[in-house]
């Protein structure tokens, strides 16, 4: 009993501590969760309507993209890749409620639209034959993950598999698309409003007191009713997230003594000149460009461009360097952002275009040899040769043995001819053989797609040609240029770390270059190009406004600080204040100029404001457009709720305020039937389900983007 007792005095304290354990248990969970959610969020890219697009695949198919598409960068690629998976899963949601799905019959009808055209599935007839499709797709299944070929190209089954999906979604999508186009159709209802809209008309007096007549600096708006007018029309001013910045750049340029260094250089290279020879203990003599005998390897060895060995025709150069006798330089000169030596090595009459038919044998290695190429380089060799023998003593055979025979399927139905091509349409070899041969010329050429055997059937235009070697020097900042550059970046750096940021670029003279609406995925800062460091950086948790970084970029240095961080939701007062700033000026200005009218007609109100009434014929609904004054659809609208000879009261407009006489009042034109209307509404109504019914689908599902925090 005296143990319950003490228990019962104390049960407070134990009301506490269970309290306590209870508490700190569920705190612990709720900090797990929360932990468990930011594992989970950084692993999803985005939720779509519920359904999760994951990192792990996003990122695998963003570097599939780039290496299909290197020349775009990487958020090109990953916005793009983006774009598609949020489609994929709209779209799809759509298709799923209707249960749509493309079956078995209908891929091979859609797979049979897409590939009729290829020769590897036609028969001998030239059509589409299903059974060789099938053993393509069994032939690629069987040797996956090893590859095919499809048009000369290498194909394995995964990627095969990827085209079929392709296909499938694209199938799916016009099914889609169609459907909802049939429910966009125009009635004769539709069809005689709009003929209502087109041809009735009315003809107008009317009185324009324009808002510019009221100078703005006379109309105050304030920023309380900036402000109040963005919060009544909250739908129309939301922004997305945002940063400003303002930035300063030091470029890596060259200096005029950095130039005048490059051309000194290249004007060095020209003569020959002595060398002292170390190991001989003698002096001799390199020649120069002049007097190379090699001038490739002379134009490789000081150039930054490597020499490039064809003719060219007079439309191709400069004057000053087709009118050069062989051997003849022409330079140092600048073109751009290079210094230039030029020689003319070598002249020659070409025709400027030919004809020509071919017979291509490759062999295994060869560029675009396909699988079932067997012959060795050796053995394609002689069989082109043995078959060049037969033709010199028969030609009739050629286009009998370009179908047997040639590889070139772009070729083979035209009997293996190339018509009129220009002199740089051909590789090396082929285009040589061609435009420096005679016509009737019959022989076996090697290039890296095998061996050709070339006929040349025409030339056109011989003309003279020349050959011209150019070492080319890029103008760059020395050293001591990029020296200087790096200081006076420091220098600033470390200057605006303690000053103003616009006063000390102002007192060193250096632009500073305001960007402001900066988004979590841009790329861009305008002025800058692709500077994705920077927009990630001015997005990081811990970066502040008044925060200042220097950037290495590949122009050289920027020197950037962060002015504002700019939250989502409703825009600032500021940020309105240009666009808002002019409505309200406008309905101030609406509303002085109808306090000061009391004119009840046309002609006292043109006198009141001392011009004159002005006349417009012809308005219609459809193009609310008034000659002398411009658009205005709400005039126009007003003139139509009138009836001829009467006269409206004050009206305001897009371009100020008015008074309006109907002098004409023209009906519609009547129609026995208004079906061409109609099948013009329909086709705008069609028109506009392709171009956004996604966009309002999309705009309709719940999406939630994390990209930029999961894969910056």
């Amino acid at each position: 009993m005296a143990v319950l007792n003490k228990i019962r005095q104390r049960s407070l304290v134990l009301i506490i501590v269970i309290a306590m354990a209870l508490f700190a248990f569920v705190l612990s969970d709720l900090i797990t969760k929360n932990n468990a959610f930011s594992s989970k969020s950084q692993n999803v890219v985005a939720t779509v309507a519920g359904e999760e697009i994951g990192r792990e695949d996003f990122l695998k198919k963003v570097q599939a993209a780039q290496r299909n598409n290197p020349n775009a960068t990487s958020t090109q690629i990953m916005n793009s890749i983006y774009n598609q998976e949020v489609r994929k899963i709209v779209l799809g949601k759509q298709y799923e409620a209707l249960g749509l799905s493309v079956e078995r019959d209908q891929m091979r009808d859609v797979l049979k639209s897409a590939l009729a055209q290829m020769p590897e599935f036609q028969n001998e007839d030239g059509i589409f034959d299903e059974n060789k499709l099938n053993e393509f797709i069994a032939n690629l299944k069987e040797i996956s993950p090893n590859y095919g070929y499809l048009g000369g190209q290498p194909i394995d089954y995964a990627s095969w598999k990827d085209y079929e999906d392709r296909v499938s979604v694209s199938s799916l999508q016009q099914d889609y698309f169609n459907l909802v186009k049939a429910a966009a159709y125009g009635t004769q209802f539709d069809g005689k409003f709009k003929n209502e809209l087109a041809t009735a008309k009315r003809d107008i007096r009317y009185v324009q007191v324009p808002f510019s007549s009221i100078p703005d600096s006379t109309v105050a708006v304030s920023k309380s009713e900036i402000a109040d007018y963005v919060k009544k029309h909250a739908d129309n001013y939301q922004v997305e997230e945002s940063r400003n910045i303002k930035y300063v750049e030091f470029k890596n340029v060259a200096s005029k003594a950095d130039e005048q260094e490059i051309e000194s250089k290249l004007a060095s290279l020209i003569n020959d000149k002595p060398v002292y020879n170390e190991t001989t203990k003698t002096t001799d003599t390199v020649l120069g460009f002049k007097n190379t005998k090699d001038d490739a390897i002379f134009i490789n060895s000081n150039s930054d461009v490597k020499f490039d060995d064809r003719f060219v025709f007079k439309t191709a150069v400069p004057d000053s360097i087709y009118a050069l006798n062989v051997g003849e330089i022409y330079g140092p000169y600048k073109d751009g952002d290079v210094y230039k030596l030029t020689k003319l090595i070598e002249e020659k009459m070409l025709p400027d275009s030919v004809k020509a038919r071919h017979i291509l044998i490759p062999y295994l290695g060869a560029a675009g040899s396909g699988q079932e190429v067997a012959k060795t380089k050796e053995q394609a060799k002689v069989f082109a040769d043995s078959l060049l023998g037969v033709l010199k003593n028969d030609k009739s055979k050629f286009a009998q043995f370009v179908t047997d025979y040639s590889s070139d399927q772009g070729s083979i139905e035209k009997g293996g001819q190339y018509d009129w091509y220009p002199y740089n349409q051909m590789v090396p070899e082929f285009r040589d053989f061609t435009f420096e041969g005679k016509v009737g010329d019959m022989g076996v050429v090697e290039t890296v797609y095998g061996f050709h055997i070339i006929e040349i059937e025409g030339q056109k235009n011989v003309q003279r040609a020349v050959k011209v070697g150019t070492i080319v020097r890029k103008i760059v900042a020395s050293e001591q240029t990029e020296k200087k550059i790096f200081r006076d970046a420091s220098s600033f750096e470390f200057a605006v770390s303690n000053g103003d940021f616009d006063q000390v670029a102002k007192d060193s003279n250096y632009v500073v270059r305001p960007v402001n609406q900066i988004k979590a995925l841009d790329e861009n800062i305008p002025g800058a190009g692709n500077q994705r460091q920077i927009v990630q950086w001015a997005f990081k948790d811990d970066t502040s406004v008044g925060d200042i970084k220097r950037f290495d970029v590949s122009t050289g240095y920027i020197i950037a600080q962060v002015t504002a961080k700019n939250e989502k939701g409703l825009m600032s007062t500021d940020e309105a204040s240009v666009p808002v700033s002019a409505i309200l000026r406008k309905e101030k200005k609406a509303t002085m100029i109808k306090n000061r009218i009391s004119a009840k007609t046309i002609d006292d109100l043109a006198s009141a404001e001392n011009t004159s009434a002005r006349s417009a014929t012809g308005l219609t609904m459809e193009s609310p457009t008034i000659s002398g004054a411009g658009k205005e659809p709400y005039i126009v609208g007003a003139a139509f709720a009138l009836n001829e000879g009467e006269t409206s009261g004050l009206l305001v407009g897009e371009r100020g305020v008015y008074m309006i006489e109907v002098t004409k009042a023209e009906p519609a034109v009547q129609l026995d039937n208004y079906q061409s209307f109609a099948n013009q509404i329909e086709q705008q109504r069609a028109n506009t389900v392709s171009t956004k019914l996604y966009s309002a689908l999309e705009k309709a599902a719940d999406i939630e983007d994390n990209r930029a925090k999961t894969v910056q």
